[in-house]
């Protein structure tokens, strides 16, 4: 995918809830961990003969 998955000012504000500040970084490794799981649950449903990715695949 490549692209980011997250938005970063909501990340960011979870962050802050939490009495922490966000790394430079932090935005876009989120992003990518998104992607692992959504590449993950694709691949569960396909293996399950559904074209539809639910929430149980997560």
């Amino acid at each position: 995918m490549g692209e980011i998955l997250v938005v970063g000012s909501k990340v960011k504000d979870a962050i802050k809830s939490q009495g922490c500040n966000t790394a430079g970084d932090a935005v876009e490794a989120l992003s990518k961990v998104v992607e692992m799981h959504i590449k993950r649950a694709a691949d569960r449903a396909k293996a399950n003969g559904r074209k539809t990715v639910r929430g149980v695949d997560f």
